[in-house]
């Protein structure tokens, strides 16, 4: 094992969309990275300095790789839980909602969060450090279609609020970043033009500002900290 001086992030769903600019952001301000996605692509060339590793985060062998490379840095600082599962596209009603589709949205999106927390609590417990679950607005709000990843992101508010209320020397987070111009927005809404919505890189001055504040866990959105300063 190699302990490291910086601060350590393990950011999931780093190939694209919120996940790559938070990746990138946090590189810049000095951080050091471990970042997975099923299909890494450039990532090795976008981010020279991280520890990147391929897989999905519903796969165990995957997630003991990742505590693996965690311990032998020698410490972790940030969890950040962005790896994301939409389900069906087009969105289906849930009178027709596939039942193994929800069952795959739920393994990604709530039991792999939780997975990967359980597996690195030590280490999080030790640093004093951050758990950053990316949530949505449809886990609040009832919007036709979005049954399924809606009630998948509610339960990983809930588990974030619990966690927080157990581990209460970790900093725990349920973060709605808003809607973005992501491939995963896309496909909520297939053949549409979504080039109205802000590119995740504009999301990620919020995400900084918070993480450097560093507040009571809870649930947050990002637009609210648009314009705090940390």
């Amino acid at each position: 094992m190699t302990t490291t001086s910086q601060p350590v992030a393990l950011v999931t769903g780093a190939s694209k969309g919120l996940g790559r600019a938070l990746a990138r952001a946090l590189t810049d301000q000095g951080w050091r990275l471990l970042v997975d996605a099923r299909r890494t692509g450039s990532l090795a060339t976008e981010l020279p300095t991280a520890i990147v590793i391929a897989g999905d985060v519903t796969d165990p062998g995957h997630r003991a790789a990742l505590a693996a490379a965690v311990e032998r840095l020698g410490r972790l600082d940030l969890l950040v839980n962005n790896a994301s599962d939409l389900g069906p596209s087009p969105l289906p009603p849930l009178a027709r909602y596939p039942l193994d589709a929800l069952r795959g949205v739920f393994e990604t999106d709530v039991v792999a969060p939780l997975a990967l927390v359980q597996a690195l609590l030590p280490r999080l417990r030790a640093a004093g450090g951050t758990v950053l679950n990316v949530s949505s607005d449809a886990a609040v709000e009832a919007y036709p279609g979005w049954g399924g990843y809606g009630a998948a992101k509610a339960g990983l508010d809930q588990l974030s609020a619990v966690l927080a209320v157990e581990e209460p020397e970790v900093r725990v987070y349920a973060v709605d970043p808003g809607d973005m111009r992501t491939d995963m927005h896309q496909a909520a809404f297939p053949g549409e033009d979504i080039s109205d919505r802000p590119e995740p890189e504009t999301v990620v001055p919020a995400l900084l500002r918070m993480l450097a504040a560093r507040p009571a866990s809870g649930r947050y959105r990002a637009a609210d900290w648009a314009t705090v300063s940390a």
